[in-house]
């Protein structure tokens, strides 16, 4: 078997298996990051200007002084109003 100039073992050259654990987490790692890129820019495509944790945060916190009955049911809704 005629093998080309300077090929040290195979298709992973001298790393082996150990290249092709690297390879896969490379590339493991790339497409996720891609995932990632893309998810990001659809949220501040169709949410500008506003931060959606922010408003998660918030109504959070208002549902959990409601509950503790801080605020009456009218300011509740008013103040959910706001927020959404």
């Amino acid at each position: 078997m005629m093998m080309w100039p300077n090929m040290m073992s195979g298709i992973f050259g001298g790393w082996g298996i150990i290249g092709m654990i690297l390879m896969f987490i490379f590339w493991a790692l790339l497409i996720t990051g891609i995932i990632l890129l893309v998810v990001w820019i659809v949220r501040r495509v169709s949410y500008p200007g506003r931060d959606i944790s922010h408003t998660d945060k918030a109504m959070e916190t208002l549902k959990e002084r409601y509950a503790r009955g801080e605020v009456t049911k009218e300011e509740f809704e008013r103040i959910k109003k706001d927020i959404s």
